[in-house]
């Protein structure tokens, strides 16, 4: 028979059963024609695909004639089962209305169906769509696998709604959670920032006598800690100890870790005697985070008695972290006395230090202007086979900048780069200080430039020291393309930046610039400090303008009784235009507050040329319906180049 032929003879003899939605009656009840029916109900419409498939059929049929063993009933059962699941999951994907779809269903679903729907529904959205209408239109009661998997996915999607009413199906199917399952539901809710239902929820288990796993409890103690939320956790952990789990160590370290990081370590010290009343052992991660913890709040002397308190009364050993905490401790003390001792001990007990114990007593000798030392220890943490890293190069950087030797220091960055470590914010940081404090601008300048060029997000305190070289060396044109730079790194002046601005373009004589520069920091929401405001008014009276000065101080006061709606208007404009280029303007524009009109209509003259049509921005007309703030306003936008008016005042 040939493949026309066959093809011919499949579409004739095997057609879809009465008991499907195409509603095509079938009197072919064998095997053969099972699985045929089956097979020619394909989700898209593809006659290559169907044919191809036939021609395997019959390949399968020639063998069973020639003596092979046929399919067995389990096996067409199976691929049957295959089928309807595709078809179902078909319907739900791409039909709109499922009525007609429902008889078919309610005939062939079962709950280890609905699962394997479920699991091959891949949008939460579908999952749940299909539960729904499985649930209650079809009345199938779903198996303790398919609420999981469920449950898993609406949680991942974040649709805790949904999750409850699930949950609330499940109880009432008699299905209770597992471990699993709970610890699931529980962190999910607490990642959501819903405490109260995990509360909730551990409030219901704890109803059915249903034993919950410490596990479940460290998972949302941990998840409170992380938010900020320790003393919920506490709080929790009190009312549900003994009466809904037994806390394990682990338990306590987490409650502990949490209380240290903000700040109340006598707190965490008396859950150490809650221990063992809970028949639990503290562990030496228990004593290290109350070590740290003691060192946070500079009481050192308490974590190194801690210290030996874990000699004295327990089992355990101190390891390389609970020395290296308190080292740390007295080095940012600058008691580099007590963290030698400390070190020489570290060594006698047979504890290797690691390489941020070196970097913590490195930095701490640099800090207390022991060179010497810190060089000491460098070459003794290369006998103890410790890789410097781009800390300890940093700390040995910022030493030789400390005593003067900048060019010891600059062949340390130059070793840095030969061993491919890559410098950090604060490496590009402590150099470029150091070369401005010794008027090297050009060479700051220049590492500046290869911060531009690197992955590093920048910081103000990188930029200020060169900005504020070039403004006292008369450049203030070279300070104004460092601050442009310092944007494009996505980097924004802080109030250091526009104090220098200010200053620098007084000192020029740049009066209208550094009006509009003190315009531009009140428009992006940096409030100015007495220096800035003392500092422009002084250069102001200095220079003939008493009006502008006293104008300065009553901006600053509008813009300080300004409403939040009316600052965030003036903000949105003012980022939207300004930047500390493109001052033409200004020059031509020597008061503001004198002409208003003239000025404002010289910006239109000037937007004109570009734009061609001039419209009032929405928040434009906004502006003008604040009667209290409207003149500031206006003066702030004007200061930014950003007015555009075509009102009544505007020039025809």
């Amino acid at each position: 028979m040939g493949c026309r032929d066959l093809k011919e003879r499949a579409r004739t003899t095997y057609i879809l059963g009465a008991d499907h939605p195409c509603g095509i009656k079938s009197n072919s009840i064998d095997g053969v024609g099972k699985q045929m029916t089956l097979l020619f109900f394909i989700s898209r419409s593809s006659s290559v695909r169907s044919f191809r498939i036939a021609i395997a059929k019959y390949h399968g049929l020639t063998q069973i004639r020639s003596g092979q063993r046929p399919l067995d009933d389990e096996g067409l059962i199976k691929r049957a089962e295959a089928w309807f699941v595709k078809i179902a999951c078909t319907v739900f994907v791409r039909s709109d209305s499922l009525d007609r779809f429902l008889a078919y269903f309610s005939k062939h679903l079962t709950p280890s169906l609905a699962f394997e729907v479920i699991k091959r529904l891949r949008n939460p959205n579908l999952r749940l769509k299909f539960f729904e209408v499985s649930r209650e239109r079809l009345n199938i009661t779903h198996s303790l696998w398919t609420y999981n998997m469920l449950l898993r996915s609406l949680c991942q999607a974040g649709l805790h709604n949904s999750v409850k009413t699930v949950y609330d199906c499940m109880s009432s199917d008699g299905h209770l959670p597992d471990s699993w399952l709970l610890r699931l539901l529980v962190s999910s809710y607490a990642e959501a920032g819903m405490f109260y239902a995990s509360k909730k929820l551990l409030d219901e288990i704890k109803s059915d006598k249903i034993g919950v796993s410490a596990v479940v409890y460290n998972d949302l103690f941990n998840i409170l800690v992380k938010k900020n939320k320790v003393h919920d956790a506490v709080k929790l952990f009190r009312e549900h100890t003994g009466s809904h789990f037994h806390p394990e160590t682990c338990t306590f370290n987490i409650l502990m870790r949490g209380l240290c990081r903000v700040g109340v370590v006598d707190e965490a010290l008396k859950l150490l005697d809650d221990m063992r009343s809970c028949s639990c052992s503290p562990d030496i991660f228990t004593y290290n985070i109350l070590i740290h913890g003691f060192c946070r709040i500079n009481e050192i002397d308490r974590a190194k008695n801690l210290l030996k308190e874990v000699y004295l009364k327990s089992q355990l050993v101190p390891n390389v972290v609970s020395y290296t905490t308190i080292i740390s401790g007295y080095c940012k003390s600058t008691k580099m006395e007590e963290a030698a001792i400390l070190f020489d001990e570290m060594i006698r007990r047979g504890l290797k230090p690691n390489e941020v114990t070196f970097n913590a007593l490195i930095d701490g000798f640099v800090k207390a202007g022991n060179m010497a030392s810190a060089l000491g220890m460098y070459e003794n943490m290369l006998f103890h086979g410790c890789a410097p890293d781009v800390v300890t190069f940093t700390s040995l950087i910022d030493g030789y900048c400390r005593i003067g030797q900048m060019n010891h220091g600059l062949d340390l960055w130059h070793k840095m780069n030969a061993h491919n470590i890559s410098p950090s914010l604060y490496t590009f940081s402590v150099l470029i200080n150091a070369l401005c404090k010794n008027n090297r601008f050009r060479e700051a300048r220049d590492l500046l430039r290869l911060l531009k060029h690197s992955d590093i997000a920048a910081k103000p305190f990188v930029y200020n020291p060169v900005i504020d070289g070039y403004c006292k060396s008369g450049d203030v044109d070279e300070a104004s393309k460092i601050v442009l730079e310092m944007e494009q790194k996505m980097c924004e002046p802080d109030k250091m930046t526009f104090t220098i601005l200010i200053i620098g373009h007084c000192m020029k004589g740049r009066m209208s610039e550094a009006i509009g520069i003190f315009y531009k920091m009140l428009a992006v929401g940096c409030a100015p400090d007495n220096i800035t405001i003392n500092s422009l008014r002084s250069c102001l009276l200095k220079a003939g303008m008493p009006g502008e000065a006293a104008r300065i101080k009553q901006a600053l006061l509008e813009s300080q009784a300004m409403g939040a709606s009316s600052l965030k208007i003036v903000q949105q404009e003012a980022l939207a235009f300004g930047r500390f280029s493109n001052q033409e303007p200004m020059l031509k524009i020597r008061s503001l507050t004198q002409n208003q009109e003239a000025a404002k209509r010289y910006l239109v003259k000037e937007k004109a040329r570009g734009s061609g049509q001039l419209k009032l921005t929405q928040s434009e007309q906004e502006l003008h319906g604040m009667n209290d703030h409207v003149s500031m306003l206006q003066d702030t936008l004007l200061a930014t180049r950003i007015l555009e008016d075509n009102g009544p005042s505007s020039c025809n």
